[in-house]
């Protein structure tokens, strides 16, 4: 139970099948890569709930601009930093871990804007509302350090073997394979070569991600509909809902279907 092996930890599925993880992280030995991530996994979850709970806190007490603008960097902080560590924890997993690690940011996000529009509209207040949810970065660490148990021993025989054949270099040259712990390093045009081959997914990602932000912050605002039972508040707490159902719904499709063109998801939005 617990402990600070982070980069060891992971769920049993149903099945209890034991699939080898993919994918793995390149260009680190198998005991490197374990140590390297065990020792940054643990501070920054827990950094990440820490910042969880101070953005609530700020926030609640806030009376000034500056300091919701603080509790709103401290959230911005948890979330980002929560999101690529769980991610990157995938790489010790079962291939469908994914898939649940990205409906599960997806679930998060319903999860909140449903819980502080359900909340408010029941007449709490906004500032009774937050300290209430102070018991979710308690769950997230609890969670972590409580609940993940450490997987079972791997099986060495013919799972290093495996897993070079899996790996793929991202430039296919003629020299010989360096030896296992000896540094390589790619030159200036080998990085701009790797860097042009993912131009393809990078760029749909930057539109998505700017249009995702430019929409919740310069546009939800500005909408409002007068002659309605709803304020201009509530209507944007349901735009939140609704905007955050979609994500969720977008997010947990990925066992149901792929989509190659990822191009006409970021023109779609």
């Amino acid at each position: 139970m617990g402990g600070c092996a982070g980069s060891r930890r992971r769920f049993s599925d149903s099945e209890g099948e034991e699939t080898v993880p993919e994918p793995r992280l390149p260009l680190l030995d198998h005991q490197g890569a374990h140590w390297k991530n065990a020792v940054g996994f643990c501070p920054r979850v827990l950094v990440s709930g820490i910042c969880a709970a101070g953005s609530f806190v700020l926030v609640a007490f806030s009376h000034s601009v500056g300091t919701s603008l603080c509790g709103v960097v401290f959230a911005s902080i948890s979330s980002g930093l929560g999101e690529v560590t769980f991610l990157s924890l995938t790489a010790f997993y079962p291939r469908a871990v994914i898939s649940w690690w990205s409906s599960g940011t997806g679930g998060a996000g319903l999860l909140g804007a449903l819980s502080y529009l359900g909340l408010t509209q029941a007449g709490l207040s906004p500032q009774q509302t937050l300290l209430s949810m102070l018991g979710i970065p308690a769950l997230l660490l609890a969670s972590y350090f409580l609940l993940l148990t450490s997987p079972e021993a791997q099986d060495p025989g013919g799972e290093e073997e495996a897993e070079s054949a899996a790996r793929q270099p991202l430039i296919r040259t003629e020299a010989p394979e360096s030896k296992p712990g000896s540094s390589s390093s790619l030159s200036l045009r080998e990085r701009w070569t790797v860097f042009k081959g993912l131009l393809w997914y990078i760029v749909p990602l930057v539109v998505v991600y700017f249009a995702e932000y430019f929409i919740n912050q310069g546009l939800f605002e500005l909408l409002f509909f007068w002659n309605t039972s709803l304020s201009h508040a509530q209507q944007y707490r349901w735009y939140q809902m609704l905007y955050q159902a979609g994500v969720f719904a977008s997010r947990s499709s990925l066992r149901c279907c792929r989509i190659r063109f990822t191009w006409a998801l970021a023109l779609l939005q």
